[in-house]
């Protein structure tokens, strides 16, 4: 049996999501998967070391691996009201272009969105996702871009919401939004079919009996209430998790388009569906 590494986070969509493959409940074709949980900028910067085989990793980083990476198109995170959101605290709107923004990694997607939201704002500071509302909340910065279960607890620490991201996205493209993609070493060759069709099988078998992986999700959301955990799997799990299809596909080109088109990204070298499995 190949016994290949498996980079996703903590969040309650990626433990739901890979809960069935990493404990051998689905059908791998030989592959076993070693589960790495880190938080989506470690995996950024994992994958743009070739470290995984296979990883979760932000949209916004994906034109720096497709030298070595293929999107695989099942297990992402893709869709509509569940885009990052910039916070301050409570007492008014802050000058975004004067102020100090704490952001999730360099390479997230939400630190993409928000330079083409305003290209004039100026560079993030750069903090683990978790630590940016207490950084907030504290006055360490001025606003802070929030991701993951942050949208639905913003408001337990003062906070309020200056500008969401991604209904700024949605009205601007029509589109979903790109947030994660699963990614797999172009060096796995024909095995990458395998990967992409046990990813698919996991996000399937979660779907249908949601009850098998919540000891799994727990685990790792436990300082999250329940109904956080099962409004984060709601908004974040759903039809582009299973598979792309062709609105997922035409966001994901028009987020890379923008960005090239803006600067912020080098010109992949090649189109980032190119290898993509179509048959499934």
């Amino acid at each position: 049996m190949t016994q290949l590494d498996l980079g996703f986070s903590p969040c309650p969509n990626d433990t739901f999501i890979f809960h069935a493959l990493v404990h051998g409940m689905v059908d791998a074709d030989g592959l076993s998967f070693r589960p790495r949980l880190e938080d989506v900028e470690t995996l950024n910067r994992l994958a743009l070391t070739g470290s995984l085989h296979v990883t979760k990793v932000s949209f916004g980083v994906l034109p720096y691996l497709l030298d070595e990476y293929v999107l695989l198109r099942s297990g992402g995170a893709l869709g509509r009201g569940c885009g990052p959101l910039i916070v301050t605290r409570s007492g008014g709107n802050v000058s975004l272009r004067d102020s100090r923004i704490a952001i999730p990694g360099r390479f997230t997607t939400a630190n993409l969105l928000l330079r083409l939201y305003d290209p004039e704002i100026p560079e993030g500071v750069e903090l683990p996702y978790h630590q940016i509302m207490p950084a907030v909340a504290d006055g360490l910065v001025d606003a802070g871009v929030i991701i993951h279960e942050s949208r639905f607890t913003y408001a337990d620490h003062g906070l309020r919401q200056q500008v969401d991201l991604g209904e700024w996205w949605e009205q601007t493209t029509g589109s979903p939004i790109p947030l994660g993609a699963i990614v797999a070493r172009r060096d796995l060759g024909s095995g990458i079919a395998e990967v992409e069709g046990a990813i698919r099988a996991s996000v399937e078998y979660a779907l249908r009996d949601p009850r098998a992986s919540a000891a799994y999700v727990r685990t790792h959301a436990q300082e999250m209430s329940e109904d956080v955990t099962r409004k984060h799997i709601d908004l974040y799990v759903n039809e582009y998790s299973v598979d792309l299809g062709s609105r997922g596909e035409a966001a994901v080109r028009e987020l890379i388009h923008r960005a090239q088109a803006a600067g912020l990204i080098p010109s992949p070298p090649m189109d980032p569906l190119a290898g993509t499995s179509t048959r499934m």
